[in-house]
Protein backbone atom coordinates (compact mmCIF):
# COMPACT_ATOMS: atom_id res chain seq x y z
CA UNK A 1 0.00 0.00 0.00
CA UNK A 2 1.10 3.06 -0.91
CA UNK A 3 1.06 6.90 0.86
CA UNK A 4 -1.73 7.98 -1.71
CA UNK A 5 -3.73 4.88 -1.22
CA UNK A 6 -3.48 4.82 2.57
CA UNK A 7 -5.23 8.43 1.95
CA UNK A 8 -7.80 7.34 -0.30
CA UNK A 9 -8.57 4.83 2.05
CA UNK A 10 -8.96 7.26 5.18
CA UNK A 11 -11.27 9.48 2.92
CA UNK A 12 -13.24 6.50 2.03
CA UNK A 13 -13.60 5.16 5.69
CA UNK A 14 -14.32 8.65 7.18
CA UNK A 15 -16.18 9.53 4.54
CA UNK A 16 -14.08 13.14 3.98
CA UNK A 17 -12.36 14.74 1.18
CA UNK A 18 -8.98 13.43 0.05
CA UNK A 19 -7.55 17.01 1.19
CA UNK A 20 -8.73 16.59 4.43
CA UNK A 21 -7.60 12.50 4.83
CA UNK A 22 -4.39 13.52 3.04
CA UNK A 23 -3.68 16.14 6.14
CA UNK A 24 -4.57 13.70 8.44
CA UNK A 25 -2.07 10.78 6.95
CA UNK A 26 0.78 13.63 6.95
CA UNK A 27 0.28 14.66 10.31
CA UNK A 28 0.24 11.14 11.98
CA UNK A 29 3.79 10.78 9.24
CA UNK A 30 4.88 14.21 11.06
CA UNK A 31 4.21 13.18 14.61
CA UNK A 32 6.05 9.98 14.31
CA UNK A 33 9.24 11.22 12.16
CA UNK A 34 9.52 14.23 15.17
CA UNK A 35 9.17 11.71 17.71
CA UNK A 36 11.68 9.02 16.64
CA UNK A 37 14.20 12.17 15.66
CA UNK A 38 13.72 13.12 19.20
CA UNK A 39 14.74 9.43 20.46
CA UNK A 40 11.13 8.68 21.74
CA UNK A 41 9.82 5.23 21.16
CA UNK A 42 6.48 4.69 19.35
CA UNK A 43 4.27 2.47 20.43
CA UNK A 44 1.10 1.26 19.53
CA UNK A 45 -0.86 -1.00 20.85
CA UNK A 46 -1.70 -4.60 18.84
CA UNK A 47 -0.02 -3.16 16.54
CA UNK A 48 3.93 -2.84 16.97
CA UNK A 49 6.25 -0.36 18.40
CA UNK A 50 9.38 2.06 16.41
CA UNK A 51 12.16 2.91 17.97
CA UNK A 52 15.49 4.03 17.11
CA UNK A 53 18.43 1.84 17.49
CA UNK A 54 22.31 3.11 17.67
CA UNK A 55 24.85 1.61 15.39
CA UNK A 56 28.68 2.08 16.31
CA UNK A 57 30.98 3.30 13.71
CA UNK A 58 33.04 0.52 12.27
CA UNK A 59 35.90 -0.01 8.92
CA UNK A 60 33.80 -1.31 6.28
CA UNK A 61 35.39 -2.28 2.69
CA UNK A 62 34.19 -0.92 -0.43
CA UNK A 63 33.28 -4.11 -2.57
CA UNK A 64 34.06 -3.11 -5.66
CA UNK A 65 37.71 -2.51 -4.63
CA UNK A 66 38.37 -3.85 -1.74
CA UNK A 67 39.58 -0.41 0.10
CA UNK A 68 38.80 0.21 3.73
CA UNK A 69 35.90 2.65 4.22
CA UNK A 70 35.30 4.32 7.52
CA UNK A 71 31.50 4.20 8.90
CA UNK A 72 30.44 6.92 10.84
CA UNK A 73 28.20 6.08 13.80
CA UNK A 74 24.09 6.23 12.45
CA UNK A 75 20.66 5.83 13.97
CA UNK A 76 18.45 4.10 12.35
CA UNK A 77 14.40 3.51 13.23
CA UNK A 78 13.55 0.03 13.47
CA UNK A 79 9.66 -1.64 13.54
CA UNK A 80 8.66 -4.62 16.09
CA UNK A 81 5.57 -5.93 14.75
CA UNK A 82 3.02 -6.85 17.80
CA UNK A 83 2.11 -9.90 18.90
CA UNK A 84 -1.81 -9.55 17.52
CA UNK A 85 -0.85 -7.73 14.06
CA UNK A 86 1.34 -11.02 14.01
CA UNK A 87 -1.76 -13.11 14.39
CA UNK A 88 -4.06 -11.18 12.34
CA UNK A 89 -1.71 -11.45 9.27
CA UNK A 90 -0.66 -15.26 9.81
CA UNK A 91 -4.32 -15.93 10.17
CA UNK A 92 -5.46 -14.16 6.83
CA UNK A 93 -2.55 -15.61 5.21
CA UNK A 94 -4.36 -19.38 6.45
CA UNK A 95 -7.65 -18.18 4.95
CA UNK A 96 -6.27 -17.68 1.70
CA UNK A 97 -6.09 -20.76 -1.00
CA UNK A 98 -3.82 -23.48 0.24
CA UNK A 99 -1.17 -24.28 -1.89
CA UNK A 100 -0.47 -27.48 -3.68
CA UNK A 101 2.93 -28.37 -3.03
CA UNK A 102 3.14 -31.42 -4.27
CA UNK A 103 4.61 -32.86 -8.04
CA UNK A 104 1.79 -33.14 -10.24
CA UNK A 105 1.60 -33.68 -13.88
CA UNK A 106 2.42 -30.02 -14.83
CA UNK A 107 -0.76 -28.25 -14.60
CA UNK A 108 -1.20 -25.40 -12.68
CA UNK A 109 -3.12 -25.58 -9.67
CA UNK A 110 -5.40 -23.42 -7.04
CA UNK A 111 -2.92 -21.30 -5.36
CA UNK A 112 -0.22 -21.89 -7.55
CA UNK A 113 2.19 -20.05 -9.26
CA UNK A 114 3.64 -22.39 -11.65
CA UNK A 115 1.69 -21.61 -14.88
CA UNK A 116 -0.75 -24.43 -16.48
CA UNK A 117 0.25 -26.32 -19.37
CA UNK A 118 -2.20 -24.82 -21.64
CA UNK A 119 -0.79 -21.50 -21.18
CA UNK A 120 1.94 -23.23 -23.42
CA UNK A 121 -0.11 -25.56 -25.70
CA UNK A 122 -3.45 -23.79 -25.69
CA UNK A 123 -5.48 -27.02 -24.51
CA UNK A 124 -7.56 -26.78 -21.46
CA UNK A 125 -6.42 -28.07 -18.39
CA UNK A 126 -7.86 -31.32 -17.97
CA UNK A 127 -8.87 -31.50 -21.44
CA UNK A 128 -8.63 -34.79 -23.39
CA UNK A 129 -8.02 -33.41 -26.12
CA UNK A 130 -4.44 -34.97 -28.51
CA UNK A 131 -1.43 -33.73 -27.04
CA UNK A 132 0.18 -30.49 -28.98
CA UNK A 133 1.80 -31.17 -32.32
CA UNK A 134 5.40 -31.21 -32.63
CA UNK A 135 7.34 -29.80 -35.33
CA UNK A 136 9.61 -31.88 -37.59
CA UNK A 137 11.98 -29.23 -38.18
CA UNK A 138 12.84 -28.48 -34.85
CA UNK A 139 15.21 -30.55 -32.90
CA UNK A 140 15.71 -30.40 -29.03
CA UNK A 141 18.26 -28.81 -27.15
CA UNK A 142 20.97 -29.64 -25.58
CA UNK A 143 20.18 -27.76 -22.58
CA UNK A 144 17.30 -29.10 -22.28
CA UNK A 145 15.26 -26.27 -22.68
CA UNK A 146 13.23 -24.98 -26.06
CA UNK A 147 13.46 -26.41 -29.31
CA UNK A 148 16.60 -25.39 -31.28
CA UNK A 149 15.77 -23.96 -34.83
CA UNK A 150 16.63 -26.17 -37.55
CA UNK A 151 20.03 -25.85 -39.48
CA UNK A 152 19.79 -23.32 -42.45
CA UNK A 153 21.27 -26.09 -44.84
CA UNK A 154 18.53 -28.85 -44.30
CA UNK A 155 19.26 -32.43 -45.20
CA UNK A 156 17.41 -33.84 -48.39
CA UNK A 157 13.83 -35.29 -46.91
CA UNK A 158 14.50 -38.95 -47.84
CA UNK A 159 17.51 -39.41 -45.70
CA UNK A 160 16.42 -39.94 -42.04
CA UNK A 161 17.77 -38.01 -39.24
CA UNK A 162 19.55 -39.64 -36.06
CA UNK A 163 18.10 -37.69 -32.94
CA UNK A 164 20.30 -36.05 -30.76
CA UNK A 165 21.05 -37.15 -27.57
CA UNK A 166 20.18 -35.04 -24.67
CA UNK A 167 22.51 -34.88 -21.70
CA UNK A 168 22.03 -35.92 -18.48
CA UNK A 169 22.92 -34.22 -15.83
CA UNK A 170 23.19 -35.72 -12.15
Amino acid sequence: MTKSELIEAVANKLKLPKGKAELIVNCVFDSMENALKSGERIEIRGFGSFEIRHYKAYEGRNPRTGAKVDVRPKRLPFFKVGKELKERVNEGANEAAPRDTSVGDGAATAGSTKPAASAFFGTPVGSTSAPAPTLSTERPSPFGTAPAPAPKNKEPEDKPVAPVPRPTYD
